[in-house]
């Protein structure tokens, strides 16, 4: 079929993905189900047949960000009428966004959600008939396996593992779009490791809301005797023949156990970074936000997995400006930080969510307040971040080549297993998926650098 543009290729699809590691891979299956009805993929095409946005709605600016390239899209179809537009993802989840596209936004010709993926080739095949398609489930209808992917990267996977949140957090929209927790069962995961073991990948990512969580919902004793957590899950992957590096998002404080500690620390493929949102420093303001924890009880976890992996990298989230957050509260979150020395941390403003509790909340902090607060804790976790990365000057690390320095295409790239990025010259040709060991020389607050020894 020929494309918009007049040429005589084959049909192009255009994926554009925002928000989370959870939308990463949903571009993954829907690139694969797009790759089935005959289209080519692309995330860069400007004209292509077809394009699927793939929303976030945890931060306002997500939205904001999503919408303005919606409005785009307008522009775009009155040049090239036969243009299919379609959008899914968290936003689409969220009734008033629902309702704004299917009445202000006509050019919008494909809606569906986060629980309805599996259904995109007749939606597809509906829309390519002329139709104008709008399908959002309210709740997921169980765990859809044997859905197809087309891999953005033939080093590195994501592999879900479950499904949804069930810890509503005052300020977090995720269990409203993307469902109660719903795991897979073991033997679905450890096919898909052993499957992209077999095709070359040399890292796999186990993805979840909260993957601590993961085993709930699966039925007793479906997996033999022994208890199905997320420790028992690691253990099982840790044993799949081929593999090599397994890491996993996302962890909340509250359920990251002992044994889990014990068993990342006994198992040889399972690298040691651990992404652990703290979210606030005040246990008043932890509270309000439905955390389960105080910023005592943090800290005391953050030296128990220290204290048995030593290496380990710990990342977080940190948010300030959350309603009625005093200066003393948010001072409390910058004293925190400073005893946590976090490797690094995504650091944000609170934003209301339509429908979650936060958002009924008295007393929103004004917006000048909020940046001020942000600014003060970006710099204080951005010297924090080059203390820790200048203290590695003379460590050696295992390194895995992921490909040429952005900068520099005679200096290569590529991760620490505790998430470090790592520049340095090669002393030998080298290829995506090698290991090599690298000797830290310099360092700034982000990245390494270092020679191959």
């Amino acid at each position: 079929m020929s494309r918009l543009d007049g040429s005589t290729e084959n049909k192009v699809a255009k994926i554009v993905t925002f928000g989370c590691q959870m939308n990463e891979r949903d571009a993954e299956t829907i690139a694969g189900f797009l790759a089935a009805a005959g289209y080519e993929i692309s995330y860069d095409c400007q004209v292509p047949d077809l394009v699927i946005f793939i929303t976030c709605c945890v931060r306002e600016n997500a939205e904001n960000r999503a919408f303005g390239n919606l409005g785009e899209m307008k522009n775009l179809k009155e040049r090239y009428p036969k243009l299919l537009v379609g959008i899914c993802g968290c936003m689409v989840q969220e009734e008033k966004n629902l309702r704004y596209i299917r009445e202000k936004m006509p050019w919008i010709d494909l809606v569906f959600g986060t629980h309805n993926i599996h259904r995109l080739p007749e939606l597809i095949s509906r829309v390519d008939s002329g139709e104008r398609v709008i399908e959002v489930f309210d709740e997921a209808k169980g765990v859809e396996e044997g859905m197809p992917a087309l891999r953005s990267s033939s080093l590195k996977a994501y592999v879900n593992i479950m499904y949804g949140c069930d810890n509503f957090c005052t300020y977090c929209i995720v269990p409203y779009v993307r469902g109660r927790e719903r795991s897979r069962g073991v033997e679905a995961v450890l096919d898909e490791c052993r499957e992209l073991t077999r095709e070359g990948f040399r890292e796999i990512t186990l993805l979840g809301q909260n993957v601590n969580s993961y085993g709930k919902g699966l039925l007793s004793g479906a997996e033999g005797s022994a208890k199905v957590d997320f420790a028992y899950l690691l253990e099982k992957v840790n044993d799949v023949d081929g593999i090599g590096r397994i890491r996993f998002a996302t962890s909340h404080p509250r359920d990251f156990t002992d044994r889990l500690i014990d068993v990342m620390a006994s198992l040889e493929n399972v690298c040691h970074h651990i992404h652990l949102p703290v979210q606030a420093g005040n246990d008043r303001v932890l509270h309000e936000m439905n955390r389960g924890y105080t910023g005592e009880k943090y800290l005391q976890l953050l030296d128990r997995i220290r204290s048995a992996m030593p290496d380990v990298a710990i990342t977080s989230d940190i948010m300030v400006g959350f309603p009625k957050e005093t200066e003393e509260e948010f001072l409390d979150t910058m004293e925190l930080v400073r005893l946590a020395r976090f490797d690094s941390a995504f650091t944000f403003i609170y934003s209301p969510r339509e429908g979650t509790v936060a958002a009924r909340m008295e007393d929103q902090i004004p917006e000048d307040v909020k940046r001020d607060r942000i600014r003060r804790l970006i710099d204080l976790q951005s010297s924090i971040a080059l203390e820790k990365n200048l203290e590695h000057i003379g460590q050696t690390f295992e390194v895995m080549v992921e490909g040429p320095s952005e900068k520099d295409e005679n200096v290569l790239a590529g991760r620490s297993r505790q998430n470090k990025m790592v520049h340095w010259r090669p002393k030998s040709l080298r290829k995506p998926g090698d290991i090599v060991q690298v000797k830290v020389d310099d360092a700034h607050a982000w990245t390494l650098f270092g020679s191959e020894i």
